[in-house]
C-alpha cells in the first residue's frame, strides 16, 4: 500500500557540491514508498509561490541518472534567498502556499537548507499546527558554514573542507617552487561571516598555512603585521588562511577597512569581500614584501570533483530520512547527525525540534582555537579529519566531469 498524498522537495540558499545527494535520498525514499508524484520547487520556495513546480520522475528516470545527479554541483532544482514574512500580518502569503500544496494533493514538504531554510520549515510548521492543516514538513541540513546547531556537523561541509585543504596544499607547493632568494605572501579568503569551520580545515593538509584567523577571535592588524615579519626572517614563501568575516575589536569587518560598500544580501546580511585584498595590501605597504590574495569564493561549495565520499553518503541519508520520517508523520524537524565513535568512524542519524534550529548559529568553540588566534587545535582536526574521507569519481565526457542537468 503506497503513501496517500504526493511529497515536493526544495533547496535553499547557497548550494554544496553534495547538495543533490540529499535529493537523490529522497527520491529514491520516496519511489520505496509508492509515492505517487515526487514534485521538486524551481528555485526554492520562491518559485513555489509562483508555481514553479516540476515532476521529478521527468526528469530522474533511473539509477544511472541518480548516480549523475549524485556528481552534480550546484543546486539541481535551482536554489533561492527568499524569506518567508512573519506569519502574523501575512496570512495571506501562507494561505496561497497551503492552497498550492492542496491543488497538487502534497502531504510532504522537504526543505533542503542552512539557518534560514530551517526557518521556513519552522514557519510552515507552525501554520499547518495552528490551523489544523495535515502536511508534514522536515528540515534536511545543509551548509557549507557546518554552523547548523544540535547536529555533529552538516552535508556540505566536508567537501568543502577536503577543496580547501587540497587546493591550499596546491597553493604552497606553487609557492615554494621559486626558492629562497625572494620573500612573498599569500593571503588565502575563504568563507564564512560568523562561524570559522571553513577557514579551519586550512589545517587539514599535510602542507599547512603558517596562520590561520578565525571570526570567533577579534582580529589585530599590528599583530598580525609583526608576525609576518617574524615569520619573513626565516621563510621566504609564507601562506595565511583567513575568514572572510573577521572582526576588529570595536566590531567592524576588517573588510569593511578596504571597502566603503554597505550591500546587503537577499536575507539583510552585508555582503562580504575583500578582507584578502585588503590584508595583501596592508602586508606590502607596511613591509615592502610581495602579497598576494585569492579568494576562493564559490569554488568552495561547487567543486563534485573533491568531493568527500563520506560527506556525500551523509547527504543521501539525510534526505533519503527527512522522506522517511515525514512518511511516519514527523513534521517540523531537521534531520541531525551523531558521531558515535570518530576511530573508527561511526555515526547514526535522528530528528529534532526545527524550533531549536532555525536561526541559531553554531560557531567553532574557542578551546579549539589557540590562545593567540592564529590556528586551530588538534581537537578541531581530530573532529573534522573524518568529514573529507574517502572520494567519488566523476563521470566524465569529452575530457571533463558530466552532470544532470533539468535542461
Amino acid at each position: 500500500m503506497g503513501i496517500k498524498g504526493n511529497i515536493i522537495y526544495g533547496q535553499s540558499g547557497g548550494p554544496t557540491a553534495v547538495i543533490n545527494s540529499s535529493l537523490a535520498g529522497a527520491i529514491e525514499a520516496s519511489k520505496e514508498a509508492g509515492v505517487k508524484k515526487i514534485y521538486g520547487m524551481h528555485y526554492g520556495i520562491e518559485g513555489f509561490l509562483h508555481e514553479d513546480i516540476i515532476d521529478l520522475r521527468d526528469h530522474v528516470k533511473d539509477a544511472a541518472d541518480i548516480s549523475l545527479l549524485r556528481r552534480t554541483p550546484s543546486a539541481f532544482l535551482g536554489s533561492c534567498r527568499y524569506k518567508l514574512p512573519k506569519i502574523e500580518g501575512n496570512e495571506d502569503v501562507y494561505e496561497k502556499i497551503f492552497e498550492i500544496l492542496e491543488k497538487y494533493d502534497i502531504q510532504y514538504f522537504l526543505y533542503n537548507g542552512g539557518n534560514d531554510s530551517m526557518d521556513t520549515v519552522k514557519m510552515l510548521s507552525d501554520y499547518a499546527r495552528m490551523h489544523n492543516k495535515p502536511q508534514k514538513f522536515m528540515g534536511v541540513p545543509k551548509t557549507i558554514d557546518n554552523d547548523l546547531p544540535v547536529t555533529d556537523h552538516c552535508p556540505g561541509y566536508g567537501s568543502a573542507a577536503k577543496y580547501i585543504a587540497t587546493s591550499l596544499k596546491e597553493i604552497m607547493v606553487d609557492s615554494d617552487c621559486y626558492g629562497p632568494y625572494r620573500t612573498s605572501v599569500c593571503i588565502v579568503e575563504i568563507m564564512g561571516r560568523h562561524a570559522g569551520w571553513l577557514t579551519a580545515a586550512a589545517a587539514l593538509g599535510n602542507n599547512k598555512p603558517d596562520l590561520i584567523y578565525l571570526p570567533e577571535v577579534n582580529f589585530d592588524p599590528d599583530d598580525f603585521i609583526k608576525r609576518i615579519k617574524k615569520l619573513a626572517e626565516t621563510k621566504s614563501s609564507i601562506t595565511v588562511a583567513v575568514s572572510e568575516g573577521i572582526k576588529l575589536e570595536d566590531g567592524r569587518f576588517v573588510c569593511e577597512l578596504g571597502s566603503s560598500s554597505d550591500k546587503l544580501d537577499a536575507f539583510g546580511h552585508k555582503q562580504l569581500s575583500g578582507v584578502g585584498t585588503y590584508l595583501a595590501a596592508l602586508i606590502s605597504d607596511k613591509t615592502g614584501i610581495k602579497a598576494r590574495a585569492i579568494e576562493f569564493s564559490t569554488l568552495q561549495r561547487c567543486a563534485s570533483h573533491v568531493v568527500s565520499r563520506t560527506d556525500a553518503d551523509e547527504a543521501y541519508n539525510a534526505g533519503y530520512l527527512a522522506a522517511k520520517k515525514a512518511f511516519e508523520g514527523c513534521t517540523g524537524s531537521m534531520i541531525t547527525i551523531k558521531v558515535e565513535s570518530r576511530a573508527p568512524y561511526l555515526v547514526s542519524y535522528s530528528n529534532f525540534d526545527i524550533h531549536e534550529i532555525a536561526n541559531v548559529e553554531r560557531k567553532v568553540p574557542l578551546e579549539w582555537i589557540t590562545e593567540d588566534g592564529t590556528y586551530v587545535s588538534d581537537e578541531f582536526i581530530a573532529y573534522a579529519r573524518p568529514l573529507i574521507m574517502g572520494e567519488i569519481e566523476p563521470y566524465y565526457s569529452e575530457g571533463v566531469p558530466q552532470h544532470l542537468s533539468l535542461k
